[in-house]
């Protein structure tokens, strides 16, 4: 890639994470918790010193932001009718914690019951639930499903609308019952979300694990780095080579590699460093350090129909963003209580339902919001209407992440292959079906919906709906899977079940490309339990190493 000689960091490291998001955060935390260990911690955007990080409306602001966001786009879609979709990635220590829609969600207990059916021991729902309860510190307190001594802070949302409420009701209306918590395994019904927020105030993987331990003299944390590759000799991962102001920087270990890059960085980093699908490798001129097919590939992700109808006789935010009266008192509102609309996730109700009655459990997620807009970044519409979204918790697409160039700092080809099933494009129809039959249930009526998007003209057959949902198809920025872990004979494996790299020591990747399958629902909470519990794992080996290692005397 360069000839250019790299300037030594000094001294060696027994960790260097890459990626200082979700994942890494908590691996830091966890890994410099040992005095004896030292940690270097590489991220490429700066530090969280900027009002929109914390203010939870700030999503946005920081989605589109070259200042917080990574600004990928995806392929052209053919899943879409040939369209590209902006692909926010967070660039800044917390990663996309930083800029996402802060939903407290694990999934569905059979999300894992699968990883333990495919030969992964470890990570059923009665291994991860633990985990998942030693980070709490939820607002219920220290109950059967939630802890309180934890640093990940979940509590309730801080405002409430009466059209939310409305849909509420028609999703009972329907047959869904009322949830107070998604979290207990089986995540059926209807309720508002608890949200990742301390009193008003994003909390951020980097607020919880990583500022907090920052005084510590072993941990090590440098920002504004692009990693440009593993550096590996003699089939062992020994530091890493970045950029950093312009100068070439290399950084060795004695213990261990871990890239938590995520799903789109992680597989990037591989293929730099010569570890990916030979033929990929190739075309881009790099040299094949290790051929792994896997590295790249089965990008999942979880596809929402944005629908939106108009309502009459009841308040939504596009009224209110339109008026400086309205936004003044927003503002003073928040800055007196913390409460009102500036603590809005993206979403506040959420429904998880069947798409048919050919599916066994939930397969589909309802984020519905009081607002409506064209896309990210746009201003909301001056017509008062709510956001109806419905997403595919388990799509059976399969896309890719692959370099553009040999230039680490060209942005990759990512092509999530969106509708490229006859399954996912069924699953869509029959969404846009549900969503329908939800708002004509009697408890919206005198709100009188109209269908704007995708609008009533668009019939209710499965080719018309099919062909709707690739218009109004878009993601909720849940990319997982591209270094899957699985076991040894699945040529498509590239972690093992304890995160490790098959055929490479020293190197792991921990974030949410190691998904063999996505989870159902929003990622963040599980990609922050995966790195929980991969620090044991990564303490526990190293201590079995040491502990291997034969003594000078002997």
């Amino acid at each position: 890639m360069t000839s250019e000689t790299a300037t030594r960091l000094e001294g060696e490291f027994d960790y260097i994470i890459v990626g200082a998001g979700s994942a890494g955060c908590v691996l830091a935390n966890r890994l410099s918790a040992d005095a004896g260990s030292r940690v270097l911690l590489l991220e490429a955007g700066g530090r969280d010193n900027w009002i929109w990080f914390h203010i939870p409306v700030g999503y946005l602001f920081a989605i589109g932001n070259p200042r917080s966001d990574w600004m990928f786009e995806t392929e052209k879609e053919p899943g879409l009718n040939g369209r590209s979709l902006k692909y926010p990635r967070g660039k800044v220590i917390g990663g996309c914690s930083a800029i996402n829609a802060m939903i407290s969600m694990r999934g569905q207990a059979q999300d894992y019951d699968h990883w333990r059916q495919l030969g992964l021991p470890g990570w059923s729902w009665d291994d991860v639930r633990p985990v998942f309860k030693r980070l709490d510190n939820h607002f219920l307190g220290d109950t059967e499903h939630h802890g309180a001594g934890g640093e990940w802070r979940v509590e309730q949302p801080r405002v409430q609308w009466a059209v939310l409420d409305a849909v509420a009701k028609a999703a009972v209306e329907m047959g869904i019952p009322e949830t107070p918590d998604f979290n207990t395994g089986d995540n059926t019904g209807v309720g508002y979300f608890h949200v990742n927020q301390k009193r008003g105030v994003r909390w951020s993987s980097a607020r919880a694990f990583l500022k907090p331990v920052l005084d510590r003299t072993n941990l090590r944390l440098e920002t504004g780095v692009l990693v440009e590759k593993v550096v590996v000799e003699g089939g062992r991962a020994v530091g890493v080579r970045f950029r950093q102001d312009g100068r070439l920087v290399e950084a060795r270990t004695k213990g261990e590699v871990i890239l938590s890059a995520g799903a789109v960085g992680s597989p990037q980093i591989l293929q730099l460093s010569g570890i990916g699908p030979g033929e990929w490798l190739a075309e881009r001129g790099i040299a094949v350090v290790r051929d792994t097919p896997g590295v790249g590939r089965n990008l999942q992700d979880h596809l929402q129909q944005r629908a939106i109808f108009k309502v009459h006789g009841v308040k939504t935010l596009n009224e209110t963003y339109h008026s400086l009266i309205g936004r003044a008192l927003i503002g003073a509102e928040y800055a007196l209580f913390q409460t009102g609309p500036l603590t809005m996730a993206p979403s506040q109700l959420g429904i998880f339902t069947r798409s048919s009655p050919d599916h066994e459990r939930p397969n589909i997620q309802f984020h519905v919001q009081p607002l409506s807009l064209d896309k990210f970044g746009d201003p909301l519409h001056r017509f008062p209407a709510v956001t109806v979204s419905a997403c595919n918790l388990r799509p059976t697409s399969r896309g890719t992440i692959r370099l553009r160039s040999g230039d680490p700092s060209a942005k990759p080809v990512i092509a999530p292959n969106y509708l490229a099933t006859y399954e996912d494009r069924l699953v869509a129809a029959d969404a846009i079906r549900v969503t329908r039959r939800l708002m004509r249930q009697p408890a919206l009526q005198a709100l009188k919906p109209e269908e704007f998007l995708p609008g009533s003209a668009v019939g209710d057959d499965d080719a018309s709906l099919a062909r709707a949902a690739g218009d109004i198809g878009t993601t909720i920025f849940h990319p997982v899977g591209t270094a899957k872990m699985g076991i040894a004979s699945d040529p498509m494996a590239v972690v093992d079940e304890r995160l490790r790299l098959r055929g490479i020591s020293g190197l792991r990747v921990i974030d949410a490309s190691i998904m063999p399958t996505i989870t159902s629902g929003n990622t963040n909470t599980p990609t922050i339990m995966i790195a929980e519990k991969a620090a044991r794992m990564v303490i526990e080996d190293g201590r079995s190493t040491r502990a291997a290692k034969p003594s000078p005397r002997a």
